[in-house]
């Protein structure tokens, strides 16, 4: 059975609370984001994370959750 999305109302989010995912800058959703990288065999994940804090200037956190391997 298809699935109906019903919306119960619409409103507007207090500025307050922050930005809509909709009007988020690039610069703001690579500071609370994810970047999704299909890193190639050769560098470490560690070598990748350097790469992107070099490559983005950024001075705050930046790590990777894990590597697949490819089968």
């Amino acid at each position: 059975m298809p699935q109906e999305l019903v919306t119960v109302s619409e409103c507007e989010t207090d500025p307050s609370y922050g930005t809509p995912p909709h009007k988020r800058t690039p610069e703001m959703l690579l500071k609370t984001g994810v970047i999704p990288l299909d890193k190639p065999r050769g560098p470490t994940s560690g070598d990748v994370v350097d790469w992107i804090k070099a490559i983005l200037g950024f001075r705050i956190k930046v790590g990777h959750c894990g590597t697949l391997a490819a089968q």
